[in-house]
Protein backbone atom coordinates (compact mmCIF):
# COMPACT_ATOMS: atom_id res chain seq x y z
CA UNK A 1 0.00 0.00 0.00
CA UNK A 2 1.33 3.40 -0.62
CA UNK A 3 1.64 6.32 1.31
CA UNK A 4 -0.67 9.59 1.85
CA UNK A 5 2.30 11.87 0.92
CA UNK A 6 2.83 9.71 -2.37
CA UNK A 7 -0.66 9.52 -2.99
CA UNK A 8 -1.17 13.30 -2.82
CA UNK A 9 2.04 13.84 -5.11
CA UNK A 10 0.09 11.39 -7.53
CA UNK A 11 -3.08 12.95 -7.77
CA UNK A 12 -2.22 16.68 -7.59
CA UNK A 13 1.22 17.10 -8.18
CA UNK A 14 3.67 18.10 -11.40
CA UNK A 15 0.48 20.39 -13.07
CA UNK A 16 -1.10 23.76 -12.00
CA UNK A 17 -4.43 23.26 -10.00
CA UNK A 18 -7.43 25.73 -9.34
CA UNK A 19 -8.79 25.61 -6.08
CA UNK A 20 -11.88 27.43 -4.92
CA UNK A 21 -12.18 27.96 -0.90
CA UNK A 22 -14.66 29.43 1.13
CA UNK A 23 -14.34 31.55 4.41
CA UNK A 24 -17.30 31.22 6.70
CA UNK A 25 -17.10 33.35 9.47
CA UNK A 26 -19.80 32.73 12.40
CA UNK A 27 -19.89 34.27 16.01
CA UNK A 28 -16.24 35.56 16.03
CA UNK A 29 -15.41 31.83 14.88
CA UNK A 30 -13.84 30.73 11.34
CA UNK A 31 -14.67 26.91 10.38
CA UNK A 32 -11.99 25.25 9.14
CA UNK A 33 -10.60 21.78 8.04
CA UNK A 34 -7.52 19.74 9.35
CA UNK A 35 -5.91 18.00 6.70
CA UNK A 36 -3.59 14.78 6.82
CA UNK A 37 -0.61 15.14 4.41
CA UNK A 38 1.43 12.54 6.14
CA UNK A 39 2.28 10.39 8.63
CA UNK A 40 2.24 12.60 11.83
CA UNK A 41 1.54 16.31 9.63
CA UNK A 42 -1.27 18.41 9.05
CA UNK A 43 -2.67 21.05 7.55
CA UNK A 44 -5.74 23.12 8.49
CA UNK A 45 -7.38 25.74 5.75
CA UNK A 46 -11.33 26.84 4.72
CA UNK A 47 -12.92 24.58 3.11
CA UNK A 48 -12.41 23.93 -0.60
CA UNK A 49 -10.69 22.30 -3.45
CA UNK A 50 -10.11 21.90 -7.17
CA UNK A 51 -12.54 22.75 -9.66
CA UNK A 52 -14.14 20.35 -12.38
CA UNK A 53 -13.88 21.19 -15.53
CA UNK A 54 -17.58 22.60 -17.31
CA UNK A 55 -18.25 24.17 -13.47
CA UNK A 56 -17.82 27.62 -12.47
CA UNK A 57 -15.98 28.71 -9.16
CA UNK A 58 -19.29 29.34 -7.22
CA UNK A 59 -21.17 26.02 -8.27
CA UNK A 60 -17.33 24.14 -7.62
CA UNK A 61 -17.33 25.71 -3.86
CA UNK A 62 -20.64 25.03 -3.02
CA UNK A 63 -20.09 21.58 -4.46
CA UNK A 64 -16.66 21.04 -2.16
CA UNK A 65 -18.28 22.90 0.63
CA UNK A 66 -21.34 20.09 0.96
CA UNK A 67 -18.61 17.20 0.45
CA UNK A 68 -16.66 18.18 3.38
CA UNK A 69 -18.76 19.55 6.08
CA UNK A 70 -22.64 18.76 5.03
CA UNK A 71 -23.18 22.64 5.10
CA UNK A 72 -25.08 24.33 1.92
CA UNK A 73 -23.70 27.64 1.32
CA UNK A 74 -24.26 30.94 -0.58
CA UNK A 75 -20.80 32.03 -2.26
CA UNK A 76 -20.71 35.91 -1.87
CA UNK A 77 -17.83 38.04 -2.47
CA UNK A 78 -14.47 37.16 -4.35
CA UNK A 79 -11.96 37.97 -1.46
CA UNK A 80 -8.24 37.21 -3.07
CA UNK A 81 -6.37 35.25 -5.17
CA UNK A 82 -2.88 33.19 -3.13
CA UNK A 83 -0.77 31.46 -5.02
CA UNK A 84 0.81 28.18 -3.66
CA UNK A 85 3.78 26.64 -4.96
CA UNK A 86 6.19 23.87 -3.58
CA UNK A 87 6.94 21.71 -6.15
CA UNK A 88 5.72 19.02 -7.19
CA UNK A 89 2.39 20.98 -5.73
CA UNK A 90 1.37 24.09 -7.65
CA UNK A 91 -2.14 25.67 -7.41
CA UNK A 92 -3.68 29.52 -8.06
CA UNK A 93 -6.31 29.71 -5.06
CA UNK A 94 -9.68 31.93 -5.22
CA UNK A 95 -10.83 32.91 -1.99
CA UNK A 96 -14.42 33.42 -1.64
CA UNK A 97 -16.85 34.87 1.76
CA UNK A 98 -19.54 32.17 1.86
CA UNK A 99 -22.68 32.04 4.49
CA UNK A 100 -24.76 28.89 5.26
CA UNK A 101 -28.26 28.48 4.50
CA UNK A 102 -28.66 25.13 4.93
CA UNK A 103 -27.46 21.47 5.62
CA UNK A 104 -26.00 20.15 9.12
CA UNK A 105 -21.90 20.15 10.04
CA UNK A 106 -20.68 16.96 9.33
CA UNK A 107 -16.90 15.18 9.11
CA UNK A 108 -16.91 14.68 4.99
CA UNK A 109 -14.76 13.62 3.25
CA UNK A 110 -12.41 13.78 -0.18
CA UNK A 111 -14.12 11.81 -2.74
CA UNK A 112 -10.53 11.86 -5.05
CA UNK A 113 -8.79 9.85 -2.49
CA UNK A 114 -9.51 6.18 -1.81
CA UNK A 115 -11.67 5.60 1.57
CA UNK A 116 -8.54 5.09 3.83
CA UNK A 117 -6.76 7.58 2.58
CA UNK A 118 -8.87 10.34 3.60
CA UNK A 119 -7.51 13.57 4.27
CA UNK A 120 -9.79 15.16 6.64
CA UNK A 121 -9.24 14.37 9.97
CA UNK A 122 -11.12 17.36 11.89
CA UNK A 123 -13.35 20.30 10.77
CA UNK A 124 -14.14 22.93 13.36
CA UNK A 125 -15.41 26.62 13.96
CA UNK A 126 -12.40 28.19 15.45
CA UNK A 127 -11.89 31.65 17.50
CA UNK A 128 -8.93 33.57 17.32
CA UNK A 129 -7.44 32.27 20.22
CA UNK A 130 -7.42 28.61 18.99
CA UNK A 131 -6.35 29.69 15.15
CA UNK A 132 -2.97 31.21 16.94
CA UNK A 133 -2.58 28.38 18.93
CA UNK A 134 -1.98 26.34 15.85
CA UNK A 135 1.69 26.39 14.71
CA UNK A 136 2.36 28.07 11.63
CA UNK A 137 3.89 25.55 9.53
CA UNK A 138 0.32 23.38 10.07
CA UNK A 139 -2.47 26.14 8.77
CA UNK A 140 -2.79 28.27 6.08
CA UNK A 141 -0.11 30.93 5.34
CA UNK A 142 -3.31 33.38 5.29
CA UNK A 143 -3.73 32.55 8.41
CA UNK A 144 -0.77 33.10 10.14
CA UNK A 145 -0.66 37.17 10.71
CA UNK A 146 -4.57 38.05 11.47
CA UNK A 147 -5.22 40.04 14.35
CA UNK A 148 -9.20 39.97 14.19
CA UNK A 149 -10.83 37.33 12.01
CA UNK A 150 -13.37 40.48 9.99
CA UNK A 151 -10.31 41.36 8.78
CA UNK A 152 -10.10 38.18 6.44
CA UNK A 153 -13.25 39.69 4.71
CA UNK A 154 -11.38 42.69 3.73
CA UNK A 155 -8.25 40.95 1.40
CA UNK A 156 -7.79 41.99 -1.64
CA UNK A 157 -5.69 41.14 -4.37
CA UNK A 158 -2.82 38.26 -5.29
CA UNK A 159 -1.13 37.02 -2.37
CA UNK A 160 2.06 34.73 -2.56
CA UNK A 161 4.50 36.55 0.01
CA UNK A 162 7.01 36.27 -1.66
CA UNK A 163 7.58 32.41 -1.42
CA UNK A 164 11.28 31.04 -1.32
CA UNK A 165 10.58 28.60 -3.77
CA UNK A 166 9.35 30.39 -6.38
CA UNK A 167 12.17 30.15 -8.69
Amino acid sequence: MRDLETEIVEKFGNRLRTRVNGVLIKDETILLIKHRMAEGRYFWNVPGGGMKFGSNARDNLKREFLEETGLIVDVGNFLCIYEYLDEPLHAVELYFEVHAIGGELKLGKDPELENDKQLITEIAYLNLEKLHFIKKTEKHRLFWEINELNEVLKWKGYFNFENNYIK
